[in-house]
Order: structure tokens, then sequence, then C-alpha cells
């Protein structure tokens, strides 16, 4: 069976978080540690259309690093076992340069 390749439709960007590790400087774990609200844009959709009618392009590009809200976005699995997020450009909070 071939892989699937996701592609985003209209304003939506898919992301991959960024892994933060789990355990101290000295060794100790984390087991409380939240997830990372940095992610990569991994792909982008072509734009939406405004109330007039025209096309607004994206602003964010493949391989950006964004901030993640701490909730919202739809979490999917890519054919690999990845956890991905869907998310529209509207909900990410800022990109990290």
């Amino acid at each position: 069976m071939a892989s699937k390749r996701i592609v985003p439709l209209l304003n939506r960007v898919l992301v991959k978080r960024v892994e933060m590790d789990k355990k101290t400087a000295g060794g100790l774990l984390l087991p409380g540690a939240k997830d990372s609200r940095e992610a990569v844009v991994l792909a982008v959709g072509p734009g939406a259309v405004n109330m007039d009618g025209k096309k607004v392009d994206m602003s964010l590009k493949e391989g950006d690093k964004v901030l993640l809200p701490d909730f919202g976005g739809t979490e999917i699995t890519d054919s690999e076992k990845t956890k991905l997020l869907l998310f529209r450009e509207d909900d990410i909070l800022a990109k990290i340069e």
C-alpha cells in the first residue's frame, strides 16, 4: 500500500510539535512535563477567500517554527504513526524567528 500524503485545504496548516526533553540535565525524569508549544510547519494550504471573494495568501510556509495555543487543532496520525496537528492559520499564535 502506498503511503498517503496529507495536504491541508484552504487556510489550514499541518504542524509537528518540537520534542521536549522529559529529563533534566541531571537525568531526573519529569513525569508531569507538558508538550512543547513550539512546532514546525510541515505543509500549508493554498489560502482562503475573504468576504469580497479575493484570495488571501498564507503568511506561513513549510519549515517555519510557530507557537501553538495550549488547546485546539485537530490531532491526526500519518502513515508512519507520527502525531501531527492541523490548525487554521488564524489559530496559530506567532511565528518564531
